[in-house]
């Protein structure tokens, strides 16, 4: 069921240094490009290899996009109009609020889940991770004015989870066998979360970060 705030293929998302174009499969190049810069880094993350496992991966998304269960995104470099990864809003939930509550009938998005995202080589630790968690977590409360957005890291990635602690999100908890991990076991989650109160201070503590990268 869509929900009538989530304009679902519609959004564009730009910033200062990327912009995030809804998925298409005009991007398969650019995925395949984009995830064969350096294969090593991806031990933690679903990223397709190859124009096969591309097509696949994008006809994916566009079904839960079409399910109104995701928002999936491109990551484009303003520079040079260059595919550098992908990310997506995912989990995507409407509350079951009674009737004369403000939030009934609204079809908007009470709850999320930002996740699949990766990054080519050449954008970590660059300004494109931080921005694209602006980007999307403005969306999320401001436009759609959800309540909470959440984030899943495989346990044994270090690198996200300190990612996820930089930008404020706050540690939730361990889920236990939560998920297929991409090595192909029942993986352990980290579990983050930012909701509607903490957003103010999580927007200032973002635009700091971004700030080391000007």
């Amino acid at each position: 069921m869509h929900a009538a705030g989530m304009e679902s293929e519609g959004i564009v998302l730009t910033g200062t240094h990327i912009r995030l174009d809804p998925l298409e499969h005009r991007h398969v190049d650019g995925l395949v490009a984009a995830a064969a810069a350096d294969g090593s880094l991806y031990q933690w993350s679903p990223v397709p290899q190859g124009r096969t496992e591309a097509t696949r991966y994008i006809d994916t998304a566009l079904a839960w996009r079409d399910a109104g269960t995701a928002v999936p995104f491109a990551i484009i470099r303003l520079d040079d109009d260059v595919v550098i990864g992908s990310t997506r809003f995912w989990n995507m939930e409407q509350w079951s609020w009674p009737q004369g509550h403000p939030r009934h009938g609204r079809g908007a998005v009470d709850g999320c889940e930002i996740g699949y995202t990766w990054l080519t080589r050449s954008a970590i630790r660059t300004a494109t991770n931080t921005e694209a968690k602006l980007l999307m977590l403005a969306h999320a409360f401001e436009t759609w004015e959800a309540l909470r957005v959440c984030f899943h890291t495989d346990s044994r990635n270090k690198r996200s989870s300190a990612a996820l602690e930089r930008i404020g999100g706050t540690y939730e908890g361990l889920l236990r066998a939560h998920r297929m991990a991409a090595d192909h076991i029942p993986r352990d989650s980290m579990r983050y979360s930012i909701v509607a109160s903490e957003w103010p201070a999580a927007k200032r503590r973002l635009h700091r970060l971004l700030k080391q990268h000007d």
